[in-house]
């Protein structure tokens, strides 16, 4: 099942989503243009390490030419392997556009960053002793799903959907489609996506920030103004 579109046209070009997706293609081929150890030390200096967090927070020096604040920004860019990064596209494609028409570019740009920031801190907290590296968009795109399904909870998305040797499309609830991104996400962390090594060693997704990321969307996206522009 593959999502395509959704049925609520936007009023404005949604250029901040495209430039997000566009961002996350270029920074990944930049990964997989890496060696083993230089992608280890890349996710080490740019993923959240929720131990040398919580060590820069209690004031101790971790030794990074990188803040470790930044890390809840830039660890939002950097995935895991092939399907890691083109399912997170995909549904910031599908999703991102509606959510950025409703908030205009600027709030929809503050909702995103503060939805991955927000979701890594929920990882953070569940898992502060962790050294396993924190990546992905999927936190910023859980709170994109999280303000689309309460602003379009009836919306249908067009789907394509592979029935043995043949493919279809059908008009799938949001909620179904919300739904399975979390298992795809899930079976993406689990998994070992390796282009160039990478594996659950050397970084992971995380189902906290999952859950994290759609709860900041919930509450953040109408005290931004989700639902102030409702006519076309």
């Amino acid at each position: 099942m593959i999502p395509l579109h959704d049925d609520n046209p936007t009023r404005i070009t949604p250029f901040l989503t495209y430039g997000l997706i566009g961002m996350n293609i270029f920074i990944f081929l930049y990964e997989v243009s890496l060696s083993d150890a230089q992608l280890e030390q890349f996710f080490q200096l740019y993923a959240v390490i929720p131990q040398q967090f919580s060590a820069s927070l209690a004031g101790a020096p971790v030794n990074q030419t990188f803040p470790e604040w930044g890390t809840l920004f830039s660890s939002q860019f950097l995935h895991g392997g092939w399907w890691h990064l083109i399912s997170n596209m995909i549904y910031l494609w599908v999703f991102g556009n509606n959510i950025e028409d409703r908030l205009g570019h600027l709030k929809y740009l503050i909702f995103y960053l503060a939805c991955g920031a927000g979701a890594a801190l929920a990882q953070w907290f569940i898992s502060m002793n962790s050294a396993i590296p924190s990546l992905g968009a999927s936190g910023a795109i859980a709170g994109i799903l999280g303000a689309y399904i309460i602003r379009f909870p009836q919306a249908k998305v067009l789907s394509l959907v592979f029935l043995g040797f043949f493919a279809t499309t059908i008009r799938i609830p949001a909620l179904v489609i919300i739904g399975f991104f979390f298992i795809q996400n899930i079976i993406a962390g689990l998994a070992s996506l390796q282009p160039s090594g990478m594996n659950l060693e050397s970084g992971g997704v995380a189902y906290w920030a999952h859950i994290g990321g759609f709860v900041f969307g919930v509450i953040l996206g109408p005290l931004l103004g989700l639902f102030q522009q409702d006519d076309y």
